[in-house]
């Protein structure tokens, strides 16, 4: 059985040379990975900046998949005070979040919301500089996947850029996963370095490298992380430009079963 499943930060579709969303060409890339399961993180949900677009609708209908998008606030990101908290995602309530997509059958979906920290955060804005602004609630995402060896749990989530938040999201996701059935993968941009994950999260890592900032990338931020792989499991992995996006994605190639 062979499964691929990749990890992109969109970055709502900005191309990082020139500012400007284009979620044509963020669909369009994603669609060029050819995964049958994808973790999607900085999702924009009708929001001005993105022509108002349903990019997890976009990049489902790209991709051939399922598509489940959950929001994180509502509002804008990266503006003072222009977005708020989101409890649960309202279909047509302008937000922001997190997706995951899925060409194969979904068995299962389950979702669960991270508190954000109390303090205001340093963030490069476009067009803006550096700017204070307040810690965003985080969210992860889980598909149980139907393979031809049988479930496979797939979880998707971008943690905080405070290390000591997302230390503790990590910790909250390790619990969340506790019940999924294994073989179980998580993809996403942590904004964790590779030794710190480990030390939190002793799942095996599928994929191994830099991926921020994409032009010339010297951290790990997005990582994918295994837990119950059978023991003749085979892994191939790489890292690559998807769109203009400010990280790069990870591609995994699983075969076992």
């Amino acid at each position: 059985m062979h499964l691929r499943i990749a990890s992109v930060n969109a970055a709502s579709g900005r191309d990082l040379a020139s500012g400007a969303v284009d979620t044509f060409v963020l669909t369009t890339a994603v669609a060029a990975l050819d995964a049958d399961v994808v973790a999607v993180q900085e999702v924009d949900h009708l929001l001005p900046r993105s022509a108002r677009a349903d990019q997890t609708a976009l990049l489902a209908a790209a991709t051939g998949s399922s598509g489940r998008f959950v929001a994180t606030v509502h509002g804008t990101p990266g503006v003072v005070d222009g977005f708020t908290p989101a409890e649960r995602t309202v279909p047509d309530e302008p937000s922001y979040g997190v997706a995951l997509l899925s060409r194969l059958p979904v068995l299962e979906w389950r979702e669960e919301r991270m508190a954000p920290g109390r303090a205001r955060l340093p963030l490069p804005v476009p067009g803006q500089g550096l700017r204070w602004i307040p810690d965003e609630p985080r969210a992860v995402v889980a598909a149980v996947v139907a393979t031809a060896a049988g479930p496979v749990s797939v979880l998707g989530t971008h943690l905080s850029f405070s290390p000591a938040r997302s230390v503790a999201q990590l910790r909250a996701v390790r619990r969340f996963a506790a019940e999924l059935p294994r073989p179980l993968v998580l993809l996403g941009d942590l904004n964790l370095p590779p030794g710190v994950v480990r030390r939190v999260l002793p799942w095996r890592a599928l994929v191994t490298g830099p991926t921020f900032p994409a032009p010339a990338p010297r951290v790990q931020l997005d990582h994918a992380l295994a837990d119950g792989l059978p023991a003749e499991a085979r892994v191939s992995a790489r890292i690559e430009r998807v769109g203009g996006s400010d990280h790069r994605g990870v591609v995994v190639d699983l075969t076992f079963g």
